[in-house]
């Protein structure tokens, strides 16, 4: 064992004071903590809760019923990322679909659907955009590349997302959020310190058992103050300004608009949708789409956990009716999903 990973471990397991409620933004640290065993080390006085971090997780219902309306109603080639196939829908997911015809492709980025649309000029091809500000630059540098080989047959369907107003939503959830590394690579830690300016309090977390340790330790010992702060501890990747050339590259595509999200609602600015610019290649506005709003089971209790208002095995469906087999809710079927991670890791 590492001095690092000891003297962390020291500090979290000998914490004594008040309850501390610690929210997982990131649907990557829920799962990377339960496979790490780090769970099994809190004291009954630190509670780890997750959050929205898991973008398929809170993608609406209505997105889904949106990219079926485009595969079903206008013969649309649907390219995705392996998680969305079986979120669920209002009727069905997208793999009940393809069974009742659609053309869903399964595809490893952006620029795959491209390469499709090129050389499949006869197809109209549409990609699922989902997504924080990690996967945002690949999907905006997918539709420069479209624009610039002028394909009149790739468009995208937007459900990309930012976190900053995200936390403001969540402000009182938790005593603590974790936040997550990969997105602050690309936005800087700004957002994090006006949040502190708030009374919010948070620390940047890496993803190795080391760095997770010592965000857990150094959010403990900074609580011990009793006042907000705010601690960089993934500093060999999150520079404080960001990455800027992602931020220029985002900006010259997209802007913000307010976006649905699952468990959240609408939140102003907290969406990403494509220039003026670019609109040809914006599936709503290409295909005329009307207006699709979801409806969710109300068994599933996925929106709660969002928010962390409640635990995955606090819902009467997991293990039972819900798994990752047959998933209910869409925090079942993601790789960074809540439940799945409660589900794989034996809670």
């Amino acid at each position: 064992m590492s001095d690092v990973i000891k003297n962390a471990r020291e500090i979290i397991q000998n914490y004594d004071g008040p309850k501390l409620r610690i929210m997982e933004v990131c649907g990557t640290h829920t799962h990377e903590i339960f496979k790490l065993g780090i769970r099994s080390l809190l004291p009954e006085n630190i509670d780890l809760i997750s959050g929205p971090g898991c973008p398929v997780c809170v993608t609406p219902v209505g997105f889904i019923d949106e990219a079926i309306y485009l595969a079903l109603e206008k013969g649309c080639v649907i390219c995705t990322f392996g998680d969305l196939i079986k979120v669920p829908g209002t009727k069905m997911n997208l793999a009940g679909a393809r069974t009742e015809g659609a053309d869903v492709r399964l595809v490893y980025s952006p620029d795959d659907a491209v390469e499709l649309a090129k050389d499949n000029p006869d197809m109209q091809v549409v990609f699922l955009s989902v997504g924080f500000e990690t996967t945002t630059p690949s999907a905006c540098i997918a539709v420069k590349k479209a624009a610039r080989l002028g394909l009149k047959n790739f468009s995208i369907l937007t459900a990309n997302k930012t976190m900053p107003y995200a936390y403001a939503k969540l402000k009182g959830s938790a005593d603590i959020f974790l936040y997550p590394g990969h997105v602050n690579a690309i936005t800087g830690n700004a957002v994090c310190e006006r949040l502190k300016d708030e009374g919010v309090s948070g620390v940047v977390a890496g993803f190795t058992a080391n760095e997770l340790m010592t965000a857990l330790a150094a959010a403990i010992e900074l609580s011990k103050k009793g006042e907000p702060f705010f601690k960089n501890c993934y500093p060999r990747v999150v520079l404080p300004e960001g990455n800027v050339a992602a931020q220029k590259l985002v900006a010259s595509v997209m802007e913000e608009c307010d976006a649905e999200w699952r468990g959240l609602g609408i939140i102003e600015k907290s969406g990403m949708k494509l220039r003026a610019e670019y609109t040809d290649y914006d599936a709503r506005i290409k295909y005329d789409m009307p207006k699709i709003e979801g409806k969710s089971n109300p068994a599933c209790r996925c929106p709660e956990v969002l928010q962390g208002h409640c635990k995955p095995t606090d819902c009467p469906l997991f293990g039972k009716v819900c798994d990752p087999t047959h998933p209910v809710g869409a925090c079942m079927v993601s790789d960074e999903g809540a439940c799945a991670a409660y589900f794989h890791y034996g809670i």
